[in-house]
């Protein structure tokens, strides 16, 4: 039924704003499609808060757009943060907002999409072997200071390969260089690479390899970002050198290998030292040697001739040696002759009283009194019979 005024026409069933808000609401989150989506798009917009970060998300063609909003009690769980510009793949649930009649993907997850999907994944297989000690500088294979035999991995056909030759040929002639081939760009080239590899280090003569490409895009260069390139580096016996050719970011092949360089060029002087310039520090060595010979020879002729002068004054030497001999054995024979023991073996005895005050007059003694009298061997006990004068002895 329609009431019909003048100017209006008023249907009995009008929805309120409120009611059909609701019903869009109970009909878009009561979908179960809806509840968890998937969307791919382009950041265009980025308005931080402080609960939440809203964002748009847009088709590449901005044909069509969707309100998009992820809570900051969620943030640490969010493998990406929404930046302008950047292809997001989101995981969320659609709401309606009520007060604005506006429906929004609410974020529970945002992934990098592209590029960035690729260095996520990058990231995660860096992490992974890195954690499982292939980067580890303490599994490191020393470089051989004198190769005898450098291998090449690198396609038969590249630049590299012409810098590696002329490289090593001009800094250590005659030196045996062996070439393993293999593609280096392409889905295949990983494989041939480890094939390669293999084949090196089956082959047994190599005392270094050198693994290279003349740089490229980050496309052309995935191979090396390859889990079984790293694996085949990690597990070669052979130290491996990488010149891959980019000076920008470094590849996992370059993290696993023994040692790295910006370019085949590069790799090559760190695989040989220049032989001209061991050539020169083996004559300057030689020099050092002979000059070091000469020193020591000139310090001991000096050290010669120090002793023949002192040799030449020996006989005044001897003379005052005797004159001091002689002074010694005449006090020898004076320190002798005042000896108490060599007085008793000439005769004579040592009287002494019982208390032991030696005896040198007969005065102050008594008849009857007991003496000690010491001799050159043996000593008496006497007792006093008789005291003369000096004049009646």
């Amino acid at each position: 039924m329609v009431s019909i005024t003048p100017d209006r026409i008023f249907p009995d069933t009008a929805l309120s704003v409120a009611g059909l808000t609701s019903y869009l609401q109970e009909l878009l989150e009561g979908d179960r499609y809806l509840r968890s989506v998937w969307l791919t798009g382009e950041v265009t917009n980025v308005s931080p808060y402080p609960t939440a970060c809203y964002f748009t998300l847009s088709d590449p063609d901005k044909s069509a757009a969707i309100r998009c909003v992820a809570w900051n009690n969620r943030g640490q769980k969010l493998v990406q943060i929404p930046v302008k510009g950047e292809q997001l793949i989101v995981l969320g649930s659609i709401r309606v907002y009520n007060k604005r009649g506006e429906y929004q993907l609410n974020a529970v997850q945002l992934l990098p999409a592209g590029e960035g999907l690729q260095a996520l994944r990058l990231q995660q297989l860096r992490s992974r072997l890195e954690a499982e000690g292939c980067f580890d500088p303490a599994s490191k294979r020393p470089i051989p200071a004198h190769p005898q035999v450098v291998a090449v991995v690198a396609s038969d056909s590249s630049a590299a390969w012409g810098d590696i030759q002329r490289t090593l040929a001009q800094r250590y002639p005659g030196l045996r260089v062996l070439l393993s081939p293999t593609g280096v760009q392409g889905e295949s080239a990983a494989a041939e690479i480890v094939r390669a590899i293999a084949r090196v280090e089956l082959d047994g003569r190599a005392d270094v390899i050198i693994l290279a490409r003349g740089g490229g895009s980050a496309e052309d260069l995935a191979c090396f970002n390859d889990e079984r390139v790293v694996r085949a580096i990690v597990n070669c016996s052979i130290p491996i050198i990488t010149g891959i050719g980019h000076e920008r970011d470094e590849s996992l092949a370059d993290l696993a290998a023994d040692k790295r360089a910006h370019t085949p060029t590069a790799a090559a002087e760190q695989a040989v030292p220049v032989l001209a310039d061991i050539y020169f520090q083996h004559k300057q060595r030689m020099l050092d040697l002979a000059s070091a010979v000469r020193t020591r020879f000139q310090t001991e002729e000096q050290h010669l001739q120090r002793l023949q002068n002192r040799l030449k004054r020996l006989p005044v030497t001897s003379r005052s040696l005797r004159q001091a001999s002689g002074k010694l054995e005449v006090l020898q024979e004076k320190l002798s002759a005042l000896n108490p023991a060599a007085v008793l073996q000439r005769g004579y005895a040592a009287v002494k009283q019982s208390d032991g005050t030696v005896i040198r007059t007969a005065e102050g003694l008594e008849l009857g009194e007991e003496l000690t009298v010491r001799l050159s061997r043996g000593v008496l006990r006497v007792k006093i019979v008789e005291i003369l004068d000096a004049e009646e002895t």
